[in-house]
């Protein structure tokens, strides 16, 4: 099977939506918090981050889309400077398993190398369900350094 990896722009807003929405509907619970999607404030923000938010997509040797990833750019100084964040990634069920993750996940360090980052952080769901996800994540060279904690505003 013949996989592309392209990235969308803000103008494709609806198609990165919905996979995004496809995420959180598998997360069930642990991704709740969202509730309604406000596309407009979203859309909004994501201009804002002009460069430092990219869309990932990953099409098969029929132009659809099976696979989508976004990362953010972000600022530490743990970090020593930039540094990327896998926030969503999601393959369609059918896909899995067959090396459309990592395709998106190479692209995404690729991606840092050119922008000079050091590293790349994503966090994983730590419940039982999701332990192959986390594995998935190792398996590609990332480390597990710990839960992380949110405070909803």
């Amino acid at each position: 099977m013949k996989i592309s990896i392209d990235r969308l722009t803000d103008q494709d807003s609806e198609v990165v939506f919905d996979w995004v929405l496809r995420l959180l509907i598998e997360l069930g619970e642990e991704g709740e918090e969202l509730g309604t999607l406000a596309s407009q404030k979203v859309l909004k923000d994501w201009q804002s981050f002009h460069d430092r938010f990219q869309v990932f997509i990953a099409r098969n040797e029929s132009s659809e889309i099976v696979g989508i990833l976004t990362l953010s750019e972000t600022f530490a100084i743990y970090a020593n400077g930039n540094y990327g964040v896998i926030d969503e990634m999601y393959i369609d069920p059918e896909y899995r398993s067959q090396g459309i993750g990592a395709l998106l996940v190479n692209a995404a360090k690729e991606y840092g190398r050119k922008k000079g980052w050091a590293r790349i952080d994503v966090t994983a769901p730590e419940s039982e369900r999701w332990h192959r996800t986390r594995r998935f994540y190792e398996k590609e060279g990332f480390v597990f350094t710990g839960p992380k904690l949110k405070f909803l505003l």
